[in-house]
């Protein structure tokens, strides 16, 4: 990872629950809407789907005024560095990292699999009507020619906010936030939060950590894997060498 690492910071407290990121985050990426109905809450649509990458949640929390009390929280990839998803994914180059520190996808080279699906802890990764993963890539592409990722720049009351990692971090503490989730978590995130409550009030794992299948594929499976493929080409060199090409009946070499 280089030094420039970039993210999002997300302050739920800020949201006023415009959705004007949902909004410019489908109309940069060209993604079509989704027909939905009342469920009978504000919150819409109701889950991430491939058309959708980033979404506000809306929780109601109790209040000691007897109103409710509304917390908005944005719900996206949140560009691990130590992402499971890329762990568990068979397909080399379908899920990549940025220079930015951002965790993004090639549709061409997904083979549709969902192991990602199984690796992420936040149950991000979704798949479009021809299989293929579908996420939020922070705008890789606009990142990538120094412009701001295009929620960031919309966001009417600075909830989400974009620059350099460490700065953010170190600019949420000296206003007197004394955690910022995902500072360390999985490697540290790409997408950071500051809560004046506990992340679980906001519907976020406390301790977010890569599922255990994933940590047993990586570490033991993946790489016996490529031993028993180096060990079958090792012996069938050796044969080779030992005893020369397979001949038929005829005597001709195959």
């Amino acid at each position: 990872m280089t030094m420039a690492r970039k993210a999002l910071m997300i302050s739920p407290e800020l949201c006023i629950g415009c959705r004007g990121c949902q909004t410019a985050c489908k109309e940069w990426n060209r993604l079509s809407v989704i027909k939905t109905r009342n469920t009978g809450t504000y919150e819409n649509p109701p889950d991430l789907t491939p058309n959708l990458y980033n979404r506000i949640r809306f929780v109601e929390m109790p209040s000691e005024t007897n109103l409710v009390r509304w917390l908005f929280v944005s719900q996206r990839c949140m560009h691990c560095d130590d992402a499971g998803c890329m762990k568990i994914c068979p397909a080399p180059g379908a899920l990549f990292k940025t220079k930015e520190g951002a965790v993004s996808f090639n549709k061409d080279k997904c083979i549709g699999c969902k192991l990602c699906v199984v690796g992420c802890p936040f149950n991000i990764p979704r798949y479009d009507d021809k299989d293929k993963v579908s996420k939020c890539h922070l705008c890789s592409d606009r990142i990538a020619e120094g412009l701001m990722p295009a929620c960031a720049k919309t966001c009417p009351t600075g909830a989400i906010r974009y620059g350099d990692r460490d700065s953010l971090i170190d600019g949420a503490k000296k206003i007197g936030y004394e955690k910022v989730y995902g500072e360390k978590d999985l490697g540290g995130l790409g997408a950071i939060y500051v809560f004046k409550d506990a992340p679980k009030i906001y519907g976020i794992d406390e301790h977010p950590a890569i599922p255990e299948t994933v940590v047993f594929w990586h570490k033991v499976l993946k790489p016996l894997a490529y031993l028993s493929l180096g060990g079958a080409v090792a012996v069938s060199l050796l044969h080779y060498v030992a005893f020369g090409p397979k001949k038929d009946e005829g005597g001709e070499e195959k």
